[in-house]
């Protein structure tokens, strides 16, 4: 693995569990290092990106989801999810992400 690789990040909200303002099942980010691809993203919502962020960057250039705790196995994809814990501590809910990457 070379630091010259770049891949292209592909969100998607894989599951909702309460209520979320801003995200419905199916939507995607899609991030190409340093930029949001605003064309081909759906909603960025400040509390689940903020949660994600830290590991873009290194997932761009190609560090392991594994490594970085984002995934059981090696592989091209891993999850996150957003900070909103829910009811019944909030009136909002939690967002499952999963993120895949393909080389650019």
């Amino acid at each position: 693995m070379t630091f010259e690789e770049k891949y292209r990040l592909i969100i998607t909200v894989k599951e909702i569990k309460g209520n979320c303002p801003v995200f419905k099942v199916g939507d995607k980010i899609v991030v190409e290092s340093p930029k949001i691809v605003v064309g081909k993203t759906d909603n960025i919502c400040i509390h689940a990106f903020g949660c994600m962020l830290s590991m873009l960057a290194p997932l761009s250039y190609g560090i392991s989801f594994k490594k970085l705790g984002l995934a059981k196995e090696e592989g091209e994809t891993g999850f996150v999810q957003c900070l909103d814990p829910g009811k019944p501590y909030t009136e909002g809910g939690t967002v499952f992400f999963e993120i895949r990457r393909e080389r650019m």
